[in-house]
């Protein structure tokens, strides 16, 4: 089953790495009151993951969703990272991404992509989420922003171990599918191209925004077409940047950022439309994407992601962001429909 033909309620999910604590302490009300609002503004698909918080995520996730029914909602959590009882006491190394969710739980994190390792991940989720079965499984950052040049032998380990234990569990109906969870275009890439992995979606974070495409435009997005692989767009607006924060790519962002952001909000001004209304329909305007997951953390920003959708953004406002090269000129836009 696709991803595209699961969702029960339209291409808006909701991205839930924020909740483990992302660059702040979210209060717990605060957090499951955000998962509500989501729920009454009729988002349902739910993505989250062990990583964000050292399950903090998806104890939280779990709590706010255990008053509706399992089959009324889509969840996507990942593998690929289990988290442990013991604690850490000394600094954590995630590559790039150092001091994401240091506002996070302690609890230790080992990477294991293994069969074991995959089974032992969906396991622990399934308790922390309070459900019986989980719909999508993506196989989490194996590539190089946290691997660094050892990605390769990471991705083997999930070539041999993840993804055939992913393809059984969708072959006997304990999942609806599988793929990648990543903030790369190479591991999907390179998994869209093996003869033995049969991946039915993607989740490709911070790679098809308004700030970044380019990359995916070239092959990541032909081929998935091609496969008829889902492709899930984590991150539409940048880290925050797009949406009124500060952060690029998890970190501060850089001057460069701060003055396309600049530009681009200078043309939603001056056709009077919101920001995050062209940052979700941009990625959601290639045929190969099948939902857009922007992530929140505080209830008020979900009726504005909800909004941004039906907002009717004048053809006028993509010819300027095309002839202003703030788009590629290979990238579709809505107006290319009409």
């Amino acid at each position: 089953m696709s991803v595209r033909s699961s969702l029960l309620n339209g291409p808006l999910g909701f991205g839930a790495a924020p909740l483990g604590n992302m660059f702040r302490n979210i209060p717990q009300e605060e957090a499951l009151e955000t998962v509500e609002e989501a729920w009454k503004q009729g988002v349902r698909y739910y993505d989250t993951a062990p990583f964000y918080g050292a399950g903090l995520s998806e104890l939280r996730v779990g709590e706010a969703l255990s008053r509706h029914k399992r089959d009324e909602y889509i969840l996507s959590t990942k593998v690929g990272r289990i988290i442990l009882d013991e604690l850490e006491t000394g600094s954590r190394d995630f590559g790039e991404k150092g001091g994401l969710f240091e506002f996070g739980r302690k609890n230790k994190i080992l990477y294991d992509y293994s069969e074991s390792g995959t089974l032992k991940s969906i396991e622990d989720s399934l308790k922390r989420l309070k459900v019986d079965h989980i719909d999508f499984v993506w196989v989490h950052d194996i590539a190089q922003d946290f691997h660094g040049d050892a990605w390769i032998t990471q991705f083997d380990i999930a070539r041999k171990g993840a993804f055939p234990t992913l393809m059984r569990l969708q072959e006997q109906g304990v999942i609806k599918g599988w793929g990648l969870g990543v903030n790369r275009v190479e591991p999907i890439e390179l998994t869209l191209a093996l003869s033995d992995a049969k991946p039915n979606g993607m989740l490709v974070a911070g790679r098809y925004s308004l700030l970044d495409h380019e990359l995916a435009l070239q092959r990541l997005m032909p081929a998935a077409l091609e496969k008829k692989v889902d492709i899930v767009i984590g991150g539409p607006y940048s880290s925050g940047v797009l949406a009124g924060g500060t952060h690029f790519e998890y970190q501060k962002a850089q001057p460069e950022i701060i003055e396309k952001v600049a530009r681009i909000k200078a043309l939603t001004e001056k056709h009077k439309i919101p920001i995050k209304a062209a940052a979700l329909q941009f990625s959601l305007a290639h045929p190969a994407t099948a939902a857009v997951i922007p992530g929140a953390s505080h209830p008020s920003r979900i009726a504005e992601d909800v909004a941004a959708l039906s907002v009717k953004i004048p053809d006028d406002f993509w010819r300027e962001m095309r002839e202003q090269r703030l788009v590629s000129p290979l990238a579709p836009l809505p107006v290319d429909r009409k």
